[in-house]
């Protein structure tokens, strides 16, 4: 299976003034710990970073000595340009892929497995977490005008995977009609193509703010 971390993420949320993938997580930069779980899995195959230029010299040395071939790839302005260029440097012979946030640096190796397992199946798969919060919907002026059903709303995350040539169609729909979308199911979603499920657990969270960051911390302490 081929794998595209998605690294050019930014410090802005988590206050601090570089990429945030590289402010160290118990000792260690956020990246190297996604990396280290990209390189347990046994489906991973090949994994292409995609990254910013500012941080090219930074995330190199994370990759020297890798268990397995991994490829810098310069991403663009956004994350969907980002993913759009990953899909372009795949290796010729790559027929599925998945896509993962290094911000979510507690990814188990079997959930890039169990994703393999469900892509390689037939499926197009996102990990997720069913939402226990209950979820109002706001209009412009912050009054609640809808209380969605809870036991149908689940929180999208990554791993998410495809068959290559089904992503890179929905990549040029999106270029071709100007969408602009936060993850790569939303493509499948706005075709009508279908995308499952796959409970990720309550560990598979996203490092975005210092206090994202403590639960990290802690969390990995377990371990």
């Amino acid at each position: 299976m081929h794998l595209l971390i998605v690294a050019a993420g930014s410090g802005r949320r988590m206050g601090a003034d570089r990429n945030k993938l590289l402010l160290k997580l118990r000792g260690r930069p956020l990246l190297a710990w996604t990396l280290e779980s990209a390189f347990a899995a046994e489906a991973i195959g090949w994994i292409g970073v995609v990254g910013q230029h500012v941080d090219h010299s930074e995330i190199s040395a994370l990759l020297q000595g890798a268990p397995k071939p991994v490829a810098w790839i310069e991403g663009g302005r956004t994350r969907q340009e980002s993913v759009e260029r990953g899909l372009e440097a795949l290796p010729s012979d790559a027929e599925h892929v998945l896509i993962h946030d290094g911000a979510r640096c507690l990814v188990e190796p079997s959930l890039f497995n169990h994703c393999t397992e469900v892509v390689r199946g037939g499926d197009a798969v996102i990990a997720a977490t069913p939402v226990t919060d209950t979820i109002k919907r706001v209009d412009e002026g912050g009054m609640i005008t809808e209380t969605p059903e809870r036991a149908q709303l689940w929180a999208a995350q990554t791993p998410q995977g495809f068959a290559v040539a089904a992503l890179r169609e929905g990549h040029a729909q999106a270029r071709a009609h100007g969408w602009s979308v936060t993850d790569d199911a939303s493509l499948f979603e706005r075709l009508g193509w279908p995308v499952r499920v796959l409970d990720a657990g309550p560990a598979n969270i996203k490092v975005t703010t210092p206090f994202d960051l403590t639960v990290a911390e802690a969390v990995l302490a377990q371990r």
